[in-house]
């Protein structure tokens, strides 16, 4: 019987709140009640060859054109495998906030990538995409849930 090999896949985890759950309060928008503290996210098996991160945290269901971008960090060294939770360092986060009704899924993607953005802060996410296309070696993402169920 032959062996199978076991590979590792980049992933993207938190202690903050587990993959498709309810994100909590105190990572919700003060807007909405919440602290506006940045979860902790951590992540495992980043592929040979990453000399850098990127995240993006998007919800495709905000009521936009394009949905809603959250947070977006364009260069996370790549000696760093985790963001603490209200990380401050990567300023810039602004939690879940969405309208009274349906639950919104919050895409929280991480990308490793073969290069090292120059300049890359004042990049917001369209912008970001579109440059490191040609650099993603992997990407991970980690769903997060919300929803308003009552007027605010």
């Amino acid at each position: 019987m032959p062996l199978l090999s076991l590979v590792l896949a980049f992933q993207l985890q938190s202690t903050t709140f587990a993959p498709d759950t309810t994100i909590p309060k105190r990572a919700i928008a003060k807007d909405c009640g919440g602290q506006n503290v940045s979860p902790e996210l951590h992540w495992d098996h980043a592929p040979k060859g990453a000399k850098s991160f990127a995240l993006v945290v998007h919800d495709p269901d905000a009521p936009i054109p394009g949905g809603f971008y959250h947070w977006v960090i364009p260069s996370i060294p790549a000696s760093l495998h985790e963001l603490a939770e209200g990380r401050a360092r990567f300023a810039g986060y602004y939690g879940p906030c969405p309208p009274p009704g349906k639950v919104h899924h919050y895409h929280f993607t991480l990308y490793a990538l073969d290069t090292v953005l120059e300049n890359g802060a004042a990049l917001d996410a369209p912008h970001l995409l579109e440059r490191i296309k040609g650099h993603v070696i992997a990407q991970t993402t980690l769903i997060g849930l919300y929803a308003v169920t009552s007027s605010r």
